[in-house]
Parts: structure tokens; C-alpha cells; sequence
């Protein structure tokens, strides 16, 4: 009995990063259909949350059966608590993705993007993709040091998002405010994309340390 239940925990995390895996690639995808109006990539990202979704459910009911039926306690209970609030967290990861891959789409043909601020978005998308690998890799092997290098990985996402506001501000920016709108809120989107990242990571350091470093993404 005692193997059947270490199996369904290391299940429950298995699929949790798992999950850190495909809101990565959603977010490669989606991060390249905004950059090339890559219409086609664009309805790959957005026809395949439904599948990110279905597997928080799956995680989610797993989670909760097990306090049901084992009561866990100790390491085994912040596992299982950890992973009902990290599903939450990469499904929206999965939602950010696919804000960004319905931007694209709802400009298509045209580029949501002015040319100054591709390479912006290019840098943020290459890094949140970073992140999401990484903080699988961290479910996987409960890595403290590397859950800590998301910390400072997301900060390279943080200086790119504010600094957009400086380019919005810039009075020698001439694309309007429609465009402007356009880059603020995906810029919100990778930011936050990568803060849930860093709270995956965080929440491994919890059922490592039984401690919470500091405050979480919402």
C-alpha cells in the first residue's frame, strides 16, 4: 500500500511538470506567432488550452483524492497541497500564452507589434520559456538553487516590462494608441507568465523547507 501511494504522489508531481512543459511550448509558439503574424501557430496555441485545462482538472482531482484517502501528512501533505495551488498556477501560465496567441490572431495579417519593440518581446518570450522548462525541472528534482535562479531570471522579464512603459512614454512614439494599448497589455502578459513561473518554483522550496519565501504571484 505503502508503494501504490509514493507512486501517486510521484504521479501527481510527474504531471505537474509535465504541464510546466506545455505551457512552455505554448508560450514558444505564441511568442513566435506574435512576432511573425503566424496565423496558423496562432490557432495551434489557442485550440490546444482546452488540453492545459483538462489537466489541472486531472492533477487537481488527483490531489484531492488523496487527502481524501490517505490523509497525508508532514512532506507528503505539502506535496499535495503544493500541487493543487501550482496547477493553478501553470494553467495561467497556459491563459497568458493563450492572451498572446489571440492578440496575434486578432491582428492577423498585420503585426500587433511596431518593428522597435520585437526584439523586446523576443527576449521576454525566450526567458518565460526558460522559466516554465526550468520550474519543471525543479518539480522534478526539488533543486533549491535552481528554484532560486528563477528568482533572478524573472527579474531579466521585470526590467523589460517597465521598460516599455519608458518606449510608451516616449514622445517619439508614433504608432498610436491602439498599438500602444497592444504592447502594454502583452507585456502585462509575459510578466505575469513569468511571476507564476517563479511561483511554481517557490512552492517546491515549501515542500522542501515546510517555509513559504515570501510572497507568491496571484
Amino acid at each position: 500500500m505503502r508503494d501504490t501511494y509514493q507512486e501517486q504522489l510521484d504521479e501527481l508531481a510527474s504531471g505537474l511538470a509535465d504541464m510546466c512543459d506545455d505551457v512552455a511550448r505554448a508560450m514558444a509558439r505564441a511568442t513566435t506567432a506574435l512576432l511573425e503574424a503566424d496565423l496558423q501557430l496562432a490557432e495551434q496555441v489557442i485550440s490546444e488550452d482546452i488540453k492545459i485545462d483538462d489537466v489541472r482538472a486531472a492533477a487537481e482531482h488527483r490531489a484531492f483524492g488523496l487527502l481524501a484517502l490517505q490523509a497525508p501528512v508532514a512532506t507528503d501533505l505539502r506535496v499535495v497541497v503544493a500541487a493543487i495551488h501550482g496547477a493553478g498556477d501553470i494553467e495561467r501560465m497556459g491563459d497568458l500564452a493563450l492572451h498572446v496567441a489571440q492578440a496575434a490572431r486578432r491582428r492577423h495579417p498585420q503585426s500587433v507589434l511596431p518593428d522597435e519593440v520585437k526584439s523586446y518581446f523576443a527576449e521576454m518570450g525566450r526567458v518565460g520559456v526558460e522559466l516554465a522548462e526550468k520550474a519543471g525541472r525543479v518539480i522534478r528534482t526539488r533543486d533549491l538553487d535552481a528554484a532560486t535562479e528563477l528568482e533572478a531570471d524573472d527579474d531579466a522579464v521585470d526590467d523589460i516590462h517597465e521598460h516599455m512603459f519608458t518606449v510608451l512614454m516616449d514622445r517619439n512614439w508614433t504608432h498610436g494608441v491602439s498599438a500602444a494599448v497592444d504592447v502594454a497589455l502583452l507585456a502585462r502578459f509575459y510578466e505575469r507568465y513569468a511571476d507564476h513561473a517563479v511561483a511554481v518554483a517557490r512552492r517546491i522550496v515549501y515542500v522542501v523547507t515546510g517555509q513559504m519565501p515570501g510572497p507568491l504571484a496571484v
